[in-house]
């Protein structure tokens, strides 16, 4: 087995210890009413999309979500949140850097002996989610996990979806199709495009995302019969109608939709395994992007 594949296995218990603990970070976590930005690269770049649109969803204060590197440095918050499995990303340690003394931050990280402990005012570890993998897996989704329990969001029927999505069996045929599209609405737009870059990563897919009204202006074009089109969360009313017109498989969102990244994860290792590729070396990517100075 894989690291990665035993580390997206072990979500649905990271998932459980995250939300049982989410207690003890209160206090720096942010409060009802702030104004805050939740900043990352990459995947935590697209768990800050989600947990973003969930905190607004909630009514609980204005949230903007923001790769490190396009930060606004001109806005204020009251809170940024930087999410960072390494702890030594560039991007992330440099906007930490420029926030000290003027706005308070918290990092959510997994490695305690990194910069990012003394580069935020605030950190919460989560170490027992740490990963081997160079792709990200269960990090990001305890990371979301937590910030969605602060929120009062998270249910246990979330981790049993989990446990069903590791259980299940993918669609038939859906790893031999030649492009992947994911779509998502409000929150799941972030775990739309997670899903995409997880395919990208761990197996060199053709994928893309989209919020799932905008797929039909233009990106259903490339629907065919080697496709799919995968719904994160509730489709549109007649979408599913649209794609299966066009030949392209239709994969409905059954779970709750952080359950339905983690069957997406699952397609990623098992397209990797059907075209030979070592989904713990992707090719040119490493654990943490760290530039020269």
């Amino acid at each position: 087995m894989t690291y990665v594949e035993d580390e997206l296995n072990s979500q649905p218990a990271c998932w459980t210890r995250a939300a049982a603990e989410v207690a003890r970070h209160t206090a720096v976590l942010p409060a009802a009413g702030e104004r805050v930005a939740i900043v990352g690269c990459g995947t935590s770049y697209f768990m800050a999309q989600s947990a973003a649109a969930l905190r607004e969803e909630a009514g609980l204060g204005e949230t903007d979500a923001f790769a490190a590197s396009e930060f606004p440095r001109g806005r204020t918050y009251d809170r940024v949140v930087a999410l960072t499995r390494s702890g030594t990303t560039t991007e992330v340690l440099t906007l930490l850097t420029q926030l000290k003394g003027r706005t308070r931050t918290v990092a959510l990280t997994a490695d305690p002996r990194t910069p990012v402990m003394a580069a935020a005012d605030d950190v919460v570890v989560l170490d027992f989610a740490d990963e081997r993998s160079v792709v990200q897996t269960r990090f990001a989704t305890t990371a979301l996990t937590l910030l969605r329990a602060h929120l009062g969001l998270h249910a246990e029927t979330v981790v049993a979806d989990a446990r069903a999505a590791l259980a299940g069996e993918l669609p038939e045929g859906l790893a031999e199709r030649t492009q992947f599209t994911f779509l998502g609405r409000g929150w799941t737009v972030g775990l739309a495009n997670e899903a995409a870059l997880k395919m990208r990563e761990a197996s060199l897919s053709w994928t893309e995302a989209y919020a799932a009204m905008e797929y039909r202006h233009g990106p259903i074009s490339i629907s065919t019969a080697g496709t799919a089109t995968w719904m994160v969360g509730e489709a549109p009313e007649g979408l599913a109608d649209q794609v299966r017109d066009t030949g392209a498989l239709w994969v409905p969102g059954e779970l709750d939709p952080l359950a339905e990244l983690v069957r997406a994860q699952r397609l990623a290792v098992a397209v990797a395994a059907v075209r030979g590729l070592d989904p713990d070396r992707p090719r040119h990517l490493t654990r943490s992007v760290v530039l020269a100075p």
